[in-house]
């Protein structure tokens, strides 16, 4: 999208904004889960820190999120939740697979 297209928060709609804030939400709980499932770097420890637990929590959420929200999502946010579901769902999955033993990758400084 280009800059001409996209429009400032406070020149959105109501719905338009509380659409951005949803999608927001979707993507911080992305990223909990993906700090967690040691695929991205704490920001505030700057390291690559494992923590299924923490990755499931934020999984669920988003989980519990699509059921609360079913039938009341414009098309494209609720298709945005599915894929990011699916997405973290599986890799979810791998990580179990590989199961606690393993080691992050340690991030470069």
């Amino acid at each position: 999208m280009s800059k001409e297209n996209q429009k400032a928060p406070e020149n959105l709609s109501p719905e338009q904004q509380q659409q951005l804030l949803f999608v927001m939400l979707i993507q911080q709980h992305q990223q909990i889960a993906m700090m967690g499932m040691g695929k991205i770097q704490n920001p505030q420890t700057e390291k690559i820190e494992r923590d299924l637990s923490s990755a499931k929590f934020a999984i669920d959420t988003l989980n519990m999120l699509q059921h609360f929200t079913k039938g009341n999502l414009p098309k494209e946010v609720s298709e945005y939740l599915d894929q990011t579901l699916t997405n973290l769902r599986l890799n979810y999955a791998d990580e179990k697979k590989k199961g606690d033993k393993e080691e992050p990758k340690e991030s470069k400084d």
